[in-house]
Parts: C-alpha cells; structure tokens; sequence
C-alpha cells in the first residue's frame, strides 16, 4: 500500500512535536544543572561505597524517558486528530452519497459554529445548486428534443399523405415540396437560436473594444420592422467584449420587442455611457407582463401566457434566453421591468 501523507497524519505529528519538544527540555534542564553543579557544605568526602547520582549514569534513564514520551506523543496526537477530523470524515462520507446516488439529499445543519459548519452549509448551497442546474438540464434537453422531433414528424407525415396518393398532381407535390422546406428551415433557425444559446453560455474568448451604439445601428438594418415603430437614440457606448455575441443578443431583444407588440405599437432603442459603463435599453408595447411572469420568460422554451410554444412562427421563446446568456458571459447586468401600459422594458449594463 502507498504512503500517503494524510491531514491526520500531518496533525498528528503536529500536535506530538510541540508535546515531544517540551517534555526534552524538561528532562535536560535537570541534568545540565546537575552537571554544572559543585558540592556544598564542609568539603568531607563521602565514603566509599556510596551511591552517587552523577550526569553520565542518568543518560540511559534520559535516552529511555525521551523515546518513551516519543511513543505518547505520537499515541496521543493520533487520537486527537482523529477526533478533530471525525466531523470532517462524516462530510466527506455523505458528500461521495450524495454525489453517487442522488442530489436531493443534503448534510443538514452540524451544530457547529465553526469552520466545519461553514463547509457543511457551503456545500448544501453547492448541491441545491448543482440539483437546480441539473433539473434545467433536464428539461432544456426534453424541450429542445420535442421542439425539434415537431416538424421532422410534420415532415414525414405530409412526404407519407403525399406519396400514398398516386393520383397526386404537379400542383400538389410542388406544394408539399415547399411545405417540407417551410418545416426544415424553421428547424434551422431553431437550430441557429440552439448554437447561440450554447456559445452564449460556453462564455467570452475573443474579447476587443468596439461601440455599442454602432453594433445596435448595424443590427437595426437586419431586424424586420413591420409593424412598430422604431424610436432610436443612440449615444457612443464604448465596451469590451465579443461584437458578434453582443449583435446576437441586440438581435434577440429588439426581434423580440418587435414580435410581442401591439398594432401601431413602438420600440424604444436606446444605448448610452452611465457612469463609465455602456448601457442598453430596449423597450416596447406589448401586453401586460404579470411580474409574476418575469424570470420564467428569461427561461428556454418559455412565453407569455403559455407553459410551451405552440407554434414556429411565434417563436421558440429562446430569445430572452439567448439574452440573458450573452448578458451573464460578459458579466453584465440584466434587469426586466413590465411597463404598467403593457410592454417589457430591458436594460442591460455591461460592465466598465
């Protein structure tokens, strides 16, 4: 079996040297003053035969003394460390449980009001997390499973309804060609928001200077604007970080104020520079956003007034997602606020 230098091993040496140290000197003192001593008195000469206690015969009890507090030393540093790390073997015990089995379960409250209490609460913090994280997981994978079978099922059943028909007409096939190629380009843009997503959540890589406002101008060229109008201000907004994740979330919010809006309804787009840090806002006319409401809409696959997207042309609800992502990898801050006439207004301030 392999050494292996372990914490209680390490006290207990720790705790043995001092204990080791002190017990040497205590048995030294006493022999380097009986060395250093003289006799005493009215200078007679004891008498022959008499047994006299001198340095040299006490080192063998001395050598022996010293190996014996070596060997309790080390007995008695083993047993305390033992019982100082018992609190920590249990945390580690139930955390390789809770790892192996299941995350529901959690270390509960110690007693403690030291260190070890701190590890046990910080690590039940870790594992409600991780248990959050996964349950997202989750259901993000079975939402985007379901989202992407939808149309590949459409697919096949409309090809399937067609070909069973051999009196079909030229008329007729062109028309389902072109209905299978209206499923697969919405699968591709569900795939696109997909890629968006996961490269909004992997983080920032290729991070250089360049100009908020000048990024929202180009997005305002690409952006359908339709229905609503558009109120534009945008004042120079410095920043640094990735331009092409930044134009990606740019395009989710304004393509999502345009989306949820009311007839002749607006969009407000407004960038600036607040206290040396770059600003975005983005504001539109939509229905009356419950407050209740706001942190589910920031979640995959989720929209006002339904649990699911129901249909491909009103989106997949991963464009405040998206947002949120890309706002979190470049450490900026996100904040919703429903407007009381109807309509979200979105701020996002990147850092300095």
């Amino acid at each position: 079996m392999r050494w292996r230098w372990t914490v209680r091993r390490q006290l207990t040496f720790l705790y043995a040297g001092p204990f080791l140290v002190s017990g040497i000197v205590l048995l030294l003192v006493p022999l380097f003053g009986a060395s250093q001593s003289s006799p005493v008195g009215d200078g007679t000469v004891p008498p022959e035969g008499a047994d006299v206690e001198t340095p040299s015969r006490l080192v063998p009890l001395v050598v022996f003394s010293i190996l014996a507090m070596l060997v309790v030393a080390i007995a008695l540093g083993w047993l305390v460390a033992g019982r100082f790390l018992r609190p920590l073997r249990s945390m580690v015990d139930t955390a390789r449980e809770i790892s192996a089995t299941n995350l529901h379960r959690r270390l509960g409250p110690t007693g403690r009001r030291d260190e070890f209490g701190e590890l046990a609460g910080t690590l039940d913090d870790l594992f409600a997390r991780l248990e959050a994280s996964f349950a997202a997981q989750r259901r993000f994978v079975a939402s985007a499973a379901h989202e992407l079978r939808t149309p590949l099922t459409a697919q096949r059943a409309l090809l399937q309804v067609t070909l069973a028909d051999p009196e079909a007409s030229r008329d007729e096939l062109r028309a389902a060609a072109h209905e299978v190629l209206a499923l697969g380009e919405s699968q591709a843009r569900l795939i696109d928001s997909l890629l968006t997503l996961a490269t909004g959540e992997q983080g920032v890589e290729h991070a250089a200077p360049f100009d908020l406002a000048e990024a929202v101008a180009r997005t305002l060229d690409v952006v359908p604007l339709d229905g609503p109008r558009l109120r534009p201000t945008l004042r120079a907004a410095p920043l640094t970080g990735d331009a092409d994740l930044v134009e990606s979330m740019i395009v989710n919010l304004i393509g999502n104020a345009v989306k949820h809006n009311v007839e002749g309804g607006t969009v407000t787009v407004a960038t600036d520079l607040v206290d040396g840090r770059a600003t975005l806002v983005v504001e539109n006319t939509g229905p009356v956003v419950p407050p209740d409401e706001l942190d589910r809409l920031f979640q995959p696959f989720q929209r006002l007034g339904a649990q699911r997207v129901r249909a491909a042309r009103d989106g997949y609800g991963l464009g405040l997602a998206i947002v949120r992502a890309i706002a979190n990898a470049h450490g900026a801050d996100l904040s919703a606020q429903p407007r009381p006439t109807g309509g979200l207004r979105v701020t996002v301030t990147f850092p300095p």
